[in-house]
């Protein structure tokens, strides 16, 4: 297969070399869409070889879509990378090994997450699919401002190699993007929009049966649906055998992050119930 990445960046000097090494021996063409870096992001990318084309971030979704249309990529496929997202070996030959003109349109990655250098098997963190590879007239991304997904208008398969991803640097990085993206979750949430929105479906493809989860969960009232989480995903999913990295991350992706979020949920609602008293 011929195929074009694109790879959004911002300040991403700690993983984006690992990240373009591994695209590269996928591609002859790959793309960095970047948000005005500051620090040596943009010297690793020319360094490497690679396109850059620079746009302003107003959110994952908007960003995602822009590249689909406008980065000018050689090949009909496309090969969507965050950042930190590294392929493994396996994944690559699998790329490799595809036939020119796949029978279908888009294929499903499963993505592993790897925290303070350790890889999560646990918890139900792997697999977790992503449409990441298609054709560049069937693909799009949802227009949510967090936890959007890429989606296909054809026939899917699925790839069974993974592309791992490294959950951010540091912790006090973790800790900065997650209290924006709690911010992005609550003004989705109350926007409450469904056009160009994947909806939730037990019985569809594997992001649908994960947006269909997250309604489930939404239906648990705020505080207390956050232990709820932990518990399923450290206890009866087994995370606490991903030891003291497993830990951490599921005390703060799946407890203090969602509590965060439903804290966040309170506190506008709040304010609404102040403003229209006054």
């Amino acid at each position: 297969m011929k195929c074009s990445v694109i790879v959004l960046t911002f300040n991403s000097e700690a993983y984006i070399e690992d990240t373009i090494r591994a695209a590269l021996q996928v591609s002859d063409d790959v793309h960095a869409v970047d948000s005005f870096s500051t620090d040596q992001t943009v010297a690793i990318l020319q360094r490497l070889g690679v396109k850059i084309t620079t746009h302003p971030f107003e959110h994952y979704g908007k960003q995602r879509n822009w590249a689909i249309t406008n980065c000018e990529c050689l090949y009909e496929w496309q090969l969507h990378l965050d950042s930190d997202e590294v392929m493994s070996p396996e994944l690559v030959e699998e790329i490799r090994s595809l036939p020119d003109n796949p029978e279908v349109d888009g294929f499903f990655l499963p993505r592993m997450p790897a925290f303070l250098g350790r890889k999560i098997y646990y918890g139900a963190m792997y697999p977790i699919w992503h449409m990441r590879l298609f054709r560049k007239v069937c693909g799009h991304c949802e227009d949510r401002k967090y936890d959007q997904h890429f989606y296909v208008e054809g026939q899917t398969g699925k790839l069974k190699n993974p592309m791992v991803d490294y959950v951010c640097a540091t912790l006090s990085e973790w800790v900065v993007r997650h209290n924006k993206w709690a911010d992005a979750e609550v003004a989705e949430l109350a926007a409450n929009e469904r056009v160009g929105r994947i909806q939730g479906n037990a019985e569809g493809n594997p992001i649908e049966k994960q947006r269909y989860w997250r309604t489930v969960y939404e239906r648990f009232p705020l505080f207390v649906r956050p232990f709820l989480l932990f518990f399923y995903r450290y206890f009866l999913k087994l995370g606490f055998l991903d030891g003291i990295e497993g830990l951490i991350f599921f005390f703060l992706k799946d407890f203090w992050f969602r509590f965060l979020i439903d804290a966040k949920i309170y506190e506008q609602r709040l304010k609404t119930r102040r403003n229209s008293k006054s």
